[in-house]
């Protein structure tokens, strides 16, 4: 099919936007240990939905009809589902409140948790005890579900479980992703990228296999380099079951070529071709990813690097390798590094005194503040930005959109712990799992 990038906006003269942004946040006291009865054969239970967590993570109740008062204490939006019954809150903005009726119970264990993509694995999941007896006892509601009555706790089998996962990594899984994708050199001396969007199977870590939103098949998309002032195509393909665009973010280009799909180009419909000309008139450490239905392809696998020029660095410093390192969180991919979790993610490999600099890329929904054992990173540049004054960190706190690059000097042998700081995003009672790796100094 033809590209359709040219004359889509005729006659547009003017373009207004008021966005109004309003963050309401309600201080509230932790829930009581005693469930409120709303008479007869009701129990109503608190419940509070905290970022990473549900509180209590155990509750009891007696046989009847029970009722969850349900309120997000949390920052980011939540929600409760209950596996045995199918009901399920609206999801909740941070302070909202609501109830949720689960109707009469009959004895037996239910499962609470949140649907949002991410957030069941890094901790929001809860039970519920419905018992024959005619009163209800709710857990210590200051136990984020790690297990305060430590004498119940196998010690032993938590420990073997940390073990074998660090006794895997780096573990084997089909698909690599992020590697360079080769130009195709016009007689012009264009650069052509060719993308395919589809839905293909990927394996986020051993034996986990998902259905991934993917270019090219990958996770994350093949990275793009070009220099400066280089004439770029990008030829975009779409065998999604609904349609597309692509965009540069980061990358100074014509409006036309944004990549906004309804805004300044029409929509990419399945089984259609686009094409994206322009030239990168200035260094950039950009992402690519869909604008259109973004909220559902980029958590899912499409997502990718997008580097113009090189990155200048201090007097005497000599790169020995570039690492663009893509950070998600929801979606099929989940907790993950460059598209892959623990222990199936990729160590960071280095000669002693070599210098190596790493492109953070926050594709994801939430704050990841990434942290390194033993060595420094000197933040170099902000969002392809280089700062002025760089400066010395061992956590470089990293929100959805930015990207940072620093450079790691490794000085000091050894395999040291890399790894995202929000730590239900990289342990869990299984061990280590999601958004951990090594650097390792031979």
């Amino acid at each position: 099919m033809e590209p359709r990038n040219r004359d889509f906006f005729t006659g547009f003269s003017a373009l207004t936007a008021v966005v109004a942004l309003v963050f309401a946040v309600v201080a509230m006291g932790r829930p009581g240990t005693a469930p409120v009865s709303a008479g007869g054969a009701t129990t109503t239970l608190q419940v509070t939905l905290g970022d990473n967590y549900i509180e209590p993570a155990a509750l009891t109740a007696p046989a009847g009809r029970v009722v969850l008062d349900v309120v997000n204490g949390g920052v980011a939006p939540h929600d409760v589902h209950v596996v045995e019954t199918g009901a399920a809150t609206p999801l909740l903005d941070a302070g909202e409140r609501t109830s949720l009726d689960l109707g009469v119970l009959a004895p037996g264990t239910y499962t609470l948790y949140c649907e949002v993509p991410g957030h069941r694995p890094a901790g929001m999941e809860a039970t519920l005890t419905v018992t024959e007896g005619d009163g209800a006892v709710v857990a210590d509601p200051a136990d984020h579900g790690d297990h305060g009555d430590h004498g119940d706790v196998d010690w032993r089998g938590l420990d073997r479980k940390m073990a074998e996962g660090l006794a895997a990594f780096p573990a084997e899984t089909e698909g690599l992703g992020g590697e360079l994708l080769a130009p195709r050199i016009l007689p012009d001396g264009t650069k052509e990228f060719e993308l395919t969007a589809a839905i293909t199977d990927w394996e986020v870590e051993p034996g986990r296999v998902v259905q991934a939103w993917t270019y090219n098949g990958v996770v994350p998309g093949p990275t793009i380099k070009v220099d400066v002032g280089d004439r770029v195509r990008i030829v975009l393909h779409n065998e999604l079951p609904i349609s597309t665009d692509l965009h540069a973010h980061g990358i100074d280009l014509p409006f036309e070529q944004d990549g906004v799909a309804g805004l300044t180009q029409p929509f990419v419909e399945p089984g259609q071709t686009f094409v994206y000309e322009y030239n990168p008139q200035r260094p950039a450490v950009a992402m690519y990813h869909p604008h259109h239905h973004a909220h559902r392809g980029v958590p899912n696998g499409m997502l990718g690097a997008f580097l113009v020029g090189d990155m200048p660095v201090p007097e005497g410093v000599t790169v020995s390798q570039e690492l663009p390192m893509v950070l998600n969180d929801a979606g099929v991919i989940g907790f993950a590094l460059n598209g892959k979790s623990f222990p199936a993610t990729a160590p960071v490999v280095a000669g002693l005194d070599d210098w190596v600099l790493i492109h953070y890329m926050n594709e994801g929904l939430e704050v990841h503040p990434m942290h390194l054992h033993g060595l420094e990173q000197l933040v170099i540049a902000k969002d392809g930005f280089p700062l002025p004054a760089p400066y010395l960190a061992d956590t470089v706190n990293v929100a959805p959109g930015e990207r940072f690059s620093v450079l790691v000097h490794a000085h000091t042998p050894g395999v040291w712990a890399f790894h995202c700081h929000v730590l239900t995003h990289a342990e869990n009672d299984d061990g280590l799992f999601g958004m951990t790796t090594a650097f390792i100094v031979e």
